[in-house]
């Protein structure tokens, strides 16, 4: 995915799995798996947005991924961003057959094959080895995770047709101390929360084939199971605690879509229905109580605390239409979808929710293409804004609006070969009813990038947004022995809070390149290389006397929003390796592997991280005045960490196949 044009790195630094598209938030981006919506498609998820640390699907499965920037298909609610429609392969119909994949970081298990004479399945099952990956790195984080998939397919008969599908994984983020005590490890151990969390998705497909057409049936559940814990100084005590997370979601969800030709027309119409589930015990220190010298109370502390429950129904109905026309020289699209809910405020009104759109593709000659689509799209705000509860109890986020966005799109498509694809497109997109937070006045799409929690606050749909740029986009398929993919992406992202001022996104990287190379030898060799560089991403500075008075409860240093991403990393860069030999016997197989993660050694800025100055074993705080250190800090000298990350990762590996 990272390959492809308009598709960001989340803050830069490369260390996340989360999908930036055309400078939007990571959870503006929705995707579905054989017809089956995955919200959770990362380990190590962020609550509130889809990014995390690492996928979790199999890439033996997949079969085809088809990703959407713009002119989104109807039947798909939900998508800012995009739409990832991904279609897995069909088992092995005539024998058992898989792989077994030990590595240094995890071991995998696949197997495929027929259940019966119309029947395949898929399963895999994965165990990473991370915390003995960073352990000998002497990093103080320990993340290991597990992770299951499997898909079963059933043909009735000719006409119809069964998919099954699950995923699902299981997350675990603790510390341990390090050889080496330093300044940066304390900051992780101290502003890092522990995390504990499961997921899974499980649905069903029927397809039948009617006259000139189909009919499509879908059933799926899925569930997320978020735990978070945070104590100042790691010290495992109430009085101590900074933030409490328990929070469960969970959807069910029906869909149906009829799918017909009638006239040279591809008609496709359908509607949807989900219950939706959302419960939550949170508890999150903002802020310190701050006295004066003499004791009396300047501010209180600030919490979150509540502990909600919620259910409520999603619904929805679209229409799709295409035809080719002017002897298939023109291929016109257009369709409209609207979506509801029972639990906003006006969730109930469809019109509030109308979403036309229309894209147009003119075939100037074999070899050249001209593209074009205007749409508007429309997503329900974050479960987590939505089972917020204030002081005295009230859902007080009941009130917001669906988040929109407006995308006009203009492009070109050049095929000088048939194996060699270039395209160019630009894109302006305009974004309303952004949530913008009522404590600090800064828009939600700023968030999704962190190992938390976010959204469980007061929220106002004021924020507006604007992101344009221009992709290039260069594809080499497979021929003899080479192939490549290349994109570049020039990107500006930005948004506004409660001030009303339009300023640059956490996304707005501005350029991005990929490229990803491959060569095949026929004696079994094949040697890969990806690369990718991004501008360097905009940050808030922070809040020097507001972090001194927090810094010891929260951990962190606190932003100063009035200057909101003010500054910006250095770019970042990084050069991956791969060489795979492939040993070939009559029924099996081996694929041995090196795999090199930043050959290059390139050192890449970290965001900057407040803390206060240690003694030189690193023990304790030093002070001004030589005493133990203040609850307030007074005392204490802080000092404004500048880190960069670019350790050369090795992996060795090897694949049996039988």
């Amino acid at each position: 995915m990272q390959t492809l044009p308009g598709v960001g790195i989340s803050n830069g630094t490369g260390e996340r799995n989360d999908i930036i598209i055309r400078g939007g938030a990571p959870n503006e981006n929705v995707y579905y798996l054989d017809g089956i919506e995955i919200p959770v498609l990362n380990h190590f998820q962020t609550q509130g947005s889809s990014g995390g640390a690492q996928g979790i699907l199999n890439v033996y499965f997949i079969e085809s991924l088809k990703l959407s920037s713009s002119a989104f298909d109807a039947r798909y609610d939900n998508p800012l961003a995009s739409t990832f429609v991904i279609k897995q392969r069909d088992g092995n119909s005539e024998r058992l057959s898989g792989n077994a994949r030990v590595s240094f970081t995890e071991t995998a298990l696949t197997l495929e094959g027929p259940l019966s004479r119309n029947t395949t399945f898929l399963a895999s099952a994965r165990k990473s080895y991370l915390s003995f990956l960073f352990k000998l790195i002497d990093l103080p984080i320990r993340p290991d995770f597990d992770d299951f998939q499997f898909k079963v397919s059933h043909k009735f008969n000719e006409k119809t047709k069964l998919t099954a599908i699950g995923l699902g994984a299981i997350d675990r983020f603790r510390f341990a101390p390090t050889k080496k005590s330093t300044l940066e490890n304390t900051y992780v151990l101290r502003s890092t929360p522990y995390i504990n969390q499961w997921n899974y998705t499980f649905g069903l497909n029927i397809n039948h084939k009617i006259e000139d057409g189909f009919l499509n049936f879908t059933l799926s559940r899925n569930m997320f199971d978020n735990s978070l814990d945070k104590f100042e100084d790691q010290v495992m005590d109430e009085s101590k605690r900074v933030l409490k997370v328990e929070s469960q979601e969970a959807e069910n969800k029906f869909r149906f879509d009829y799918n017909k030709f009638v006239n040279g027309w591809k008609i496709g119409a359908g509607v949807m229905a989900q219950l939706v589930g959302y419960n939550a015990d949170l508890f999150n220190k903002l802020a310190n109580a701050v006295y004066d010298g003499g004791g009396n109370l300047i501010s209180p502390e600030r919490t979150i605390i509540f502990n909600n429950n919620i259910d409520f129904l999603k619904y929805g109905a679209f229409f799709q239409a295409s035809k080719n026309l002017f002897n298939e020289r023109l291929l016109i699209s257009g369709g409209i979808r609207t979506d509801m809910n029972s639990f906003t405020n006006g969730g109930n009104n469809p019109l509030s929710t109308l979403s036309p759109r229309l894209s147009l593709s003119y075939h100037l000659n074999p070899k050249w293409d001209i593209n074009a689509s205007i749409g508007s799209y429309f997503k329900i705000p974050p479960y987590t804004t939505l089972g917020y509860l204030d002081a005295s109890g009230t859902a007080s986020n009941k009130n917001l609006d669906y988040i929109q966005s407006t995308h006009y799109v203009l492009g070109t498509q050049f095929l000088p070969k048939s194996d060699l694809r270039f395209t160019l497109e630009t894109f302006y997109k305009r974004y309303s009813n952004y949530p913008v937070s009522n404590n600090n006045g800064i828009s939600l799409a700023n968030q999704g990038a962190e190992y938390t929690s976010f959204g469980s606050e007061p929220l106002s749909s004021i924020g507006d947004g604007r992101t344009y740029g221009i992709e290039v986009f260069a594809q080499q398929k497979l021929m003899k022995q080479l192939f490549y993919v290349a994109s570049y992406s020039y990107v500006v992202s930005k948004f506004s809070g409660a001030d009303g001022r339009l300023v640059s996104s956490s996304w707005d990287n501005r350029h991005l390149l990929s490229l990803t190379l491959g060569y095949k030898l026929k004696t079994n060799w094949d040697f890969g290389l990806k690369y990718r560089y991004a501008g360097g991403t905009p940050y808030t500075p922070f809040d020097l006397v507001a972090s001194q008075l927090n810094y010891l409860s929260l951990g962190t240093g606190v932003a100063n929003f009035s200057q909101l991403n003010s500054q910006r990393l250095g770019a970042f860069s990084q050069l991956d390796f791969r060489v795979d030999k492939r040993i070939n016997f009559r029924r099996t197989a081996i694929n041995l592997y090196v795999d090199i993660q930043n050959v290059l050694k390139s050192k890449n800025d970290d965001l900057p991280k407040y803390t206060f100055q240690r003694t030189a074993d690193n023990g304790n705080f030093l002070t001004t005045d030589g005493q133990p250190i203040k609850a307030d800090g007074a005392n204490a000298v802080p000092f404004i960490l500048n880190t960069s990350s670019g350790n050369l990762i090795p992996s060795l590996g090897a694949i049996f196949e039988f």
